[in-house]
């Protein structure tokens, strides 16, 4: 991109599941919407899932796989 800036991400991405702490950012996904990068804070942190918020819906509490791109199941992100 000639005479353009790259933007920067305003995100800093946790991508190693060893190191995984609670205030950590994730970038999560759902299967179902083709592995499209969704943002999320994890809340806590256990040996086989960590637990995650979104910032769009605070209250919601998400269950996630401990990958570095952790994995919501598509009836828990996707459910009213």
């Amino acid at each position: 991109m000639m005479g353009m800036q790259a933007e920067k991400c305003p995100f800093e991405f946790n991508f190693d599941p060893s190191t995984f702490k609670v205030g950590d950012t994730v970038s999560y996904r759902v299967p179902r919407l083709e592995d499209w990068p969704f943002v999320a804070q994890i809340v806590a942190v256990h040996e086989d899932h960590i637990e995650i918020i979104d910032p769009g819906q605070p209250d919601r509490v998400l269950r996630a796989t401990r990958d570095s791109r952790p994995v919501v199941s598509n009836e828990q992100a996707l459910a009213d």
